[in-house]
């Protein structure tokens, strides 16, 4: 019986305890860089679409609020104008507002001492 004896490094030796997978793993082939370039190329071509999403997405929250508000603005205006229609409120308005007086009535405006005269506040 022979005993064969080799000699090896210790590189050589971790080399063959990991199987060699070291330089596999740090080696690119062909086919993955391509893979890693078209993912490269998708990605950024993925980046002004979805800029323009989300800015459009926040547009639309911004103009439904705006919406939300110009409502409530368009009920309060018109009950406004169902109360200018009534001819008590407007009766009451050119008096309070503009001193205006019925025929053969007399108005008063009474005023302090040392004071000029306020216009009365009007909606």
């Amino acid at each position: 019986m022979s005993a064969r004896v080799t000699a090896t490094s210790p590189a050589a030796a971790q080399g063959e305890s990991t199987g060699g997978r070291a330089k596999r793993a740090l080696r690119l082939t062909p086919r993955a860089s391509i893979v890693a370039f078209v993912i490269f190329i998708a990605a950024i071509f993925a980046v002004a679409p979805a800029r323009a999403y989300l800015q459009q997405r926040a547009d639309r929250q911004r103009l439904a609020q705006q919406v939300s508000e110009l409502q409530q603005r368009n009920a309060a205006l018109e009950q406004r104008l169902g109360e200018l229609n009534d001819p008590a409120e407007l009766e009451r308005l050119a008096r309070e507002c503009l001193g205006m007086v019925e025929p053969g009535e007399i108005a008063f405006v009474p005023i302090r001492r040392g004071e000029a005269p306020k216009p009365p506040p009007c909606d």
